[in-house]
């Protein structure tokens, strides 16, 4: 059966920008419409709030959730009886604690289990997420709770100015340029919602020019991507003494951590800081950056926990644990994301804006995949979307010429699995790069228990010598 991402690369170029445009417009008909402007505008409201009042809403919503919970899902029936807790004893965050911390093991085993009962379908729809870890997970959700997580983002924007109708230079894990195609363009357009989506799979060495080129001839006023590509774009820029030939006004990363020597280079390129953001399709946790530069919790969005990475370590390591109250359709309560943060207890910011500041976010520190021809591939989770006997799995490179996956199965993993994962990677590395698939017990974990999805050992100088 031909899926629609093969029909998609079939389509001529002229008729790729329409599917996307298509595409587009459905999204902005069903997703920004009279409920999402309410949303934004109560979202917005709530900038002016103080502390105390975020406090005092979360944890009407966390008492609130929970309750729900319990009535509507077989799994938190069982939890809340196998704590011994009654529902209605949690009163707010401080209170979750009473509770074991959830996994996303722990998802995969009682999905069914997981999903409300109490939910008509034509309220629901499906999301998904490839995780940082490589172990997809989909799952229902209420189209008022993708609303309202998109009122969350778009009130971060505002804060900065961004006009969400203005052009966006988009730079992120979409296939919109097949891996075969050899010669420009490597974007398209989404006219709808003023989207140039560039495709970070094609940003080898020899094609970086026409990346600029293109951006030089549209003049987006925005950046949106992963920091790894717009690090590698400014990288460009800056070693061969291009120039876009105009200023950017705003600059935003999501999906990534974004690392220190990522924001030097795009402030040397395109002479202003990067704004970032931290979210996640589970939607138990978001930080959205302030006008001072200040990561603040959107306490109103997710009851968000901190949770020292080592209990008898002193460090202000935290590990970020989160409850999704906006969506009822799949509650995912006390979810460990496997993303640490850094906390400066009583921090404060002068902005006026509520929520508990993060110093940083240390979180997703995945490496670049290489390509024989040069190319860094810096965000590889979608890989895994649809694959779900994929417990967990790895990406380990010492040569540009092959890519190692190492994989943890659940019990349904078959041969099958192999093959619809080889095929999936293969989409996205092209034919020249051989591809090892490798059953292991378990994966490589950094000293702090993060799972890295990119594990490389290939020398810098090898790198730069594969790009010729």
């Amino acid at each position: 059966m031909v899926d629609r991402e093969q029909i998609y690369e079939r389509l001529p170029v002229p008729l790729q920008h329409l599917a996307c445009s298509l595409s587009g417009w459905q999204t902005k008909r069903s997703r920004f419409d009279a409920e999402f402007r309410r949303l934004l505008t109560e979202s917005r409201a709530r900038t002016s709030w103080s502390n105390a009042q975020f406090a005092e809403l979360r944890d009407r919503q966390v008492q609130a959730f929970c309750q729900r919970a319990a009535a509507s899902t077989p799994f938190y029936r069982r939890r809340f009886a196998e704590a011994g807790i009654d529902p209605r004893d949690i009163r707010g965050i401080e209170d979750l604690a009473a509770l074991p911390v959830l996994t996303k093991l722990e998802i995969q085993a009682n999905h069914a289990d997981l999903v409300a009962r109490d939910i008509p379908a034509r309220q629901i729809q499906n999301q998904g997420t490839g995780g940082t870890t490589g172990n997809a997970l989909m799952f229902p959700a209420t189209k008022e709770s993708v609303k309202r997580q998109w009122a969350t983002w778009q009130r971060y924007w505002l804060w900065h100015g961004i006009d969400t109708s203005a052009w966006c230079g988009y730079f992120v894990g979409i296939n919109i340029a097949s891996l075969r195609q050899q010669r420009g363009p490597f974007w398209r357009y989404n006219w709808p919602r003023h989207q140039i989506i560039f495709s970070i799979y094609h940003m080898s060495p020899d094609n970086m020019p026409a990346y600029a080129a293109e951006l030089r001839r549209r003049q987006p006023p925005w950046l949106h991507g992963y920091p790894s590509m717009l690090a590698l774009l400014a990288a460009y820029l800056i070693d061969s003494n291009d120039d876009l030939g105009y200023r950017v006004r705003w600059l935003t990363t999501g999906s990534e951590n974004l690392l220190p020597q990522q924001v030097e280079l795009m402030e040397a390129a395109f002479g202003l800081r990067p704004i970032q953001h931290y979210g996640m399709a589970e939607g138990v946790a978001n930080i959205s950056q302030c006008e001072n530069g200040k990561l603040h919790v959107d306490e109103d969005f997710a009851a968000v926990e901190f949770l020292p990475v080592d209990e008898d370590d002193e460090s202000d390591c935290y590990r970020v644990i989160g409850t999704n109250v906006s969506n009822p359709a799949f509650p995912l309560i006390r979810y460990d994301v496997m993303d640490n943060v850094m906390i400066t207890p009583g921090e404060a910011c002068d902005c006026g804006k509520p929520g508990r500041i993060v110093s940083a976010i240390d979180g997703r520190r995945d490496a670049y995949l290489i390509l024989p021809s040069g190319a860094r591939l810096g965000r590889l989770t979608h890989i895994f979307d649809g694959l779900h006997n994929i417990k967990e799995s790895q990406f380990h490179q010492r040569r540009p010429e092959i890519v190692e996956i190492r994989v943890v199965r659940n019990a349904s993993y078959s041969d099958e699995d192999d093959r619809a994962l080889e095929a999936a990677v293969r989409r996205r590395v092209g034919p020249d790069m051989d591809i090892v698939i490798v059953h292991v017990a378990k994966l490589e974990r950094s000293a702090r228990g993060k799972l890295r999805l990119v594990v490389s050992e290939i020398p810098e100088a090898k790198i730069e010598r594969a790009g010729r």
